[in-house]
């Protein structure tokens, strides 16, 4: 009796952080399908003040990364200690989202004509996209990637207590913004706002941590970013989805 009754507390270690994690990536899509209805303008959205995007950006990482972040945090056994982890993995997300609005914000700042989706819009979109693709096929993308989908190299790296936990969420966190950063820049090419093509970035994301056939399934999410681009940049209204400025 007592083998059992600590087995079952053992399974509800792991199973509670797990539907934890889940539920509240579920509870994000809701919201961020909610507050993104009617806002996406395709390429180049207005991405609004700097404290409304965080907030966004924060759900929405919530949304995409939560899921695919189970594992890992399953290495915490514990539920608070997996949280704190899952936390400053967020944390770390929400500084690359801050840069990326920054950047943004930057090249809009310039008043570039070409930029326009009339003129050069398309090839500069699908030209994002596609430099997205090739990333997929670095050495830093793979090394990321591993760290990424290895509990072991978590194990051999986590730090000891509940800060050590938000600790090794934040390192944890810059190992898979350099993973996926190049899909998170494709998703700004065709529309940060874009809740279907929101849900298609994160099952690529997803796929590329969980899936078994590291190397296929990297070469195969290539592939599909490249034609993505090259559809954005010759064929845009050929694009499922895809809202055209203007």
């Amino acid at each position: 009796m007592l083998h059992r009754a600590t087995a079952s507390t053992g399974r509800l270690t792991l199973v509670a952080p797990a539907a934890l994690l889940v539920a509240v990536a579920v509870a994000c899509w809701a919201v961020t399908a909610h507050r993104m209805r009617g806002m996406d303008m395709g390429p180049g959205t207005d991405l609004g003040a700097l404290g409304w995007f965080a907030v966004v950006w924060l759900t929405m990482m919530a949304a995409m990364m939560l899921p695919s972040l189970v594992p890992m945090a399953l290495t915490f056994g514990r539920s608070t200690r997996s949280v704190l982890f899952a936390l400053g993995y967020l944390v770390t997300w929400l500084a690359a989202g801050v840069l990326a609005y920054a950047l943004v914000k930057g090249v809009r700042s310039l008043d570039l004509s070409w930029l326009a989706w009339d003129r050069g819009g398309p090839y500069v979109a699908g030209g994002v996209i596609v430099a997205a693709a090739l990333y997929e096929l670095t050495p830093v993308k793979n090394t990321c990637l591993l760290h990424c989908r290895r509990p072991e190299l978590l194990s051999a790296r986590a730090r000891p207590g509940p800060h050590g936990a938000l600790f090794t969420g934040l390192e944890h966190g810059v190992f898979c913004v350099g993973a996926s950063w190049a899909l998170m820049a494709a998703l700004f090419a065709i529309g940060v706002m874009n809740v279907t093509w929101m849900v298609v970035v994160a099952a690529l994301v997803a796929a590329e941590k969980l899936l078994p056939w590291n190397r296929a399934t990297v070469a195969t999410v290539a592939l599909f970013i490249a034609a993505l681009g090259l559809a954005v940049a010759f064929a845009p209204h050929q694009v499922p989805a895809l809202t055209i400025p203007g």
